[in-house]
């Protein structure tokens, strides 16, 4: 969901509110007052009244509190799968005015490993969701697939190979898991061991922004290809799994369900 749908929503609760005031201290008034009551209200007035309360809530829920999210590429795998369907917390980071997602209220502000659903800065009206390797002021380093962080490095541990493809029916390959502890958050990662290493050394992170990467550290586009993402791009901060489907086999992935972000 993009900020269209946000502002079709936004529009939707606004005039059903409007039309839902003005009969409340005009119109209704006014039908009462007429000899006989006109007690049938038209119907425009009746399904405003009806559904302004409902917009209402969904509204403040989807735009303050909860959004639902389709994670779109492969990019966090093995952590989240593709088309994961993933519930996102959207005030962890603060309120924010969902038209301009301008903060109007600060919580708190991304840590070291949180999965992070974020505007792409590069297309207009498309979200992301990566996990957070840089914050302000950070120094990253990438060396032979090994990331440093201020001079900390994220040891790896193998746990064996799988196979990968960017969809159902193009071609696979081989993907070497390791399990990374990144500054003490711990989760598995995917490596490609035909893939040379890109290495950078001593990126630092400008004040207001944050880097990127996937779990899928091979086939991910993020934060070394387009740069650093502005805290005022930052949504909100990944929950949970909700469902994960296996397009492959046509099957829940039961372990995923649920998985805590």
């Amino acid at each position: 969901m993009n900020t269209n749908f946000l502002t079709i929503l936004f529009s939707a609760t606004a005039f059903s509110g409007i039309i839902y005031f003005l009969d409340l201290v005009w119109w209704q008034p006014n039908r009462q007052r007429t000899n006989p009551p006109i007690t049938k209200m038209p119907k425009v007035i009746e399904y405003c009244r009806s559904f302004f309360p409902i917009l209402l809530l969904v509204f403040v829920v989807r735009s303050f509190i909860f959004q639902p999210f389709v994670v779109p590429t492969q990019s966090l795998e093995p952590t989240v799968m593709p088309k994961a369907f993933i519930g996102v917390n959207e005030f962890a980071y603060g309120l924010r005015w969902p038209l301009n997602n301008q903060k109007i209220l600060a919580i708190g502000l991304p840590k070291h490993g949180d999965i992070v659903l974020f505007h792409d800065v590069t297309v207009p009206n498309k979200d992301l969701v990566k996990r957070v390797i840089g914050l302000p002021g950070d120094h990253i380093s990438y060396i032979d697939k090994v990331l440093y962080v201020n001079g900390q490095k994220a040891e790896q541990t193998p746990a064996g190979y799988t196979t990968d493809s960017n969809d159902d029916l193009g071609p696979v390959w081989t993907v070497e898991i390791k399990h990374e502890n990144f500054l003490g958050v711990q989760h598995d990662i995917y490596v490609r061991p035909d893939v040379p290493a890109q290495n950078f050394y001593n990126l630092v992170v400008p004040a207001g922004e944050y880097f990127m990467m996937g779990d899928n550290r091979d086939d991910s586009e993020d934060s070394r290809y387009w740069g650093f993402v502005p805290e005022q791009n930052i949504i909100g901060k990944g929950w949970f799994v909700i469902l994960s489907w296996n397009t492959k086999i046509g099957a829940v992935r039961w372990d995923q369900v649920f998985k805590k972000l």
